[in-house]
């Protein structure tokens, strides 16, 4: 099973080799422009959007509560390139973690969950806001679990209620779970890691994205295998993590959105005989 992922997964690698440059205040970032700047830059064509969705929520000792943020930002300024015609959102950092108390995570310093239907609002009321002034699609992309079905269910409505007109919301859901797939594939194939090893929290992939997006956010001299103690918040071992690992975990989550965005846009097929 894993050695046909792992095939489809590194077949991908050399479309996304070329290291991602870094975000600066030229890239096409909302937050950093001023509303002339968003005008101009509309009237000139760029009128997609991408709202990134992270989250705010433990990592163990050694990696900063904004894991998310700062991966799913760099991942939606690389998105944005590569379609030529779309700025970035401010991204989403108030998500679902969970129970407030939820032992292991929610329990942790920090953490900031936004339950349903709250988070399903704030991503509507930002749609809303965006369509008003002219965008005519809307792309989510999330980087955590817990963040997916929102998401799904916002586009799902409003694409019902725009139905006919020109706004469309695109849920990029792959991002996420084909990303993951993904990962786990090409490292347990390339390195022979098991996925106790890889972890699904805090472990190689998560550790490695930041390395790579973000090296202040790791904590080098407090990563241990599983966090290194029980109540950590860890799974896996972030000491076997790398930018380079990163590089290829992050290019892979931009590769899996970006080949859902493209077969969503993709006309239907018409029927043998029709």
């Amino acid at each position: 099973m894993y050695n046909r992922r792992f095939l489809l997964a590194f077949a991908l690698i050399p479309l996304v080799a070329a290291p991602l440059r870094a975000q600066t205040t030229g890239d096409p970032f909302i937050e950093q422009m001023t509303w002339t700047e968003i005008r101009d830059a509309m009237a000139a064509g760029k009128t997609k959007v991408i709202v990134p969705i992270g989250g705010t929520e433990q990592n163990g000792p050694h990696m900063v509560m904004g894991k998310h943020n700062y991966v799913i930002t760099f991942a939606a300024g690389r998105m944005a390139s590569q379609l030529g015609d779309a700025l970035v959102a401010p991204t989403v950092a108030w998500v679902p973690e969970g129970s407030y108390e939820r032992e292991g995570f929610g329990d942790k310093p920090g953490v900031i969950t936004n339950p349903s239907p709250s988070y399903n609002n704030l991503l509507e009321a930002a749609a809303r806001s965006l369509e008003s002034h002219g965008f005519t699609e809307i792309i989510f992309i999330a980087d955590s679990g817990g963040d997916q079905a929102g998401m799904d269910e916002v586009a799902v409505r409003l694409n019902t209620e725009w139905e006919g007109g020109t706004p469309k919301i695109f849920a990029l859901t792959d991002y996420y779970q084909k990303g993951q797939e993904y990962s786990r594939a090409w490292l347990q194939a390339a390195y022979g890691y098991d996925m106790e090893t890889i972890g699904s929290h805090a472990g190689i992939t998560d550790t490695s994205a930041v390395m790579y997006v973000f090296a202040a956010g790791v904590r080098n001299d407090r990563r241990f295998r599983f966090g290194g103690r029980p109540d950590a918040g860890v799974t896996g071992d972030p000491t076997l993590a790398t930018p380079e690992i990163g590089r290829v975990v992050v290019n892979f989550k931009v590769v899996a959105a970006m080949q859902q965005y493209q077969a969503l846009k993709a006309p239907p097929r018409r029927a043998r005989g029709g």
